[in-house]
């Protein structure tokens, strides 16, 4: 895959976005700016939330087109950023739901090429494995969990991202470890498993 600053902007609806002057919210020289700055973070969290680098690619060209057309986007660069990830996040829900419809045995929950049964813990476990075992989450769950120890943002830009109360952030994503503890602890990585590898 290309550099994550090279990504294509050849998406037509990026550029009718840009073409239309009448909604244009940035010219095409500062839209350029903002996608190398944005690009890269966002194609990371939408890969690491579907797990499919493919579907991150289109979530995040549609990203942009509704960026793009929206009228009432914020004027300093954070909140943008912030009003990016949220419209990704959005598009990434949808994208779980119509993928939940597609195929109810599945229950939406898995949507990675997951292999069957537990990592054997210390024996070529590495990160691929996290995020295996990270799809066995809810997607609200996993959305919590990238945001914050993945993305790094705080609870007060988790809650702009996800559209939750600020106050709701703390515990939901107390509940989110948890339930991720209990899945390494079912595939057999126990603190004190995962200490000892």
């Amino acid at each position: 895959m290309a550099p994550l600053t090279r990504l294509p902007l050849v998406s037509a609806g990026i550029e009718a976005a840009l073409a239309d002057s009448e909604r244009r919210l940035m010219d095409e020289a500062a839209f350029q700016a903002f996608y190398s700055r944005t690009a890269g973070p966002v194609f990371g969290y939408l890969r690491r939330l579907t797990g499919n680098a493919a579907v991150a690619e289109d979530l995040l060209q549609d990203a942009y087109v509704r960026f793009l057309a929206a009228t009432r986007v914020p004027s300093e660069s954070e909140h943008q950023k912030n009003y990016l990830y949220r419209i990704a996040t959005n598009l990434a829900r949808d994208y779980f739901r119509r993928k939940k419809t597609e195929d109810e045995t599945d229950a939406g929950r898995r949507f990675s090429q997951v292999t069957e049964g537990n990592p054997t813990p210390g024996i070529g476990f590495g990160a691929s494995d996290a995020w295996d075992l990270l799809t066995r989450l809810s997607p609200r769950d996993r959305e919590l969990l990238v945001l914050a120890y993945v993305e790094g943002l705080t609870h007060q830009e988790i809650a702009g991202v996800t559209g939750l109360m600020r106050a709701s952030v703390k515990p939901l994503l107390f509940r989110a470890r948890r339930r991720f503890a209990a899945v390494l602890d079912a595939a057999g990585l126990s603190p004190a498993e995962r200490s000892e590898s």
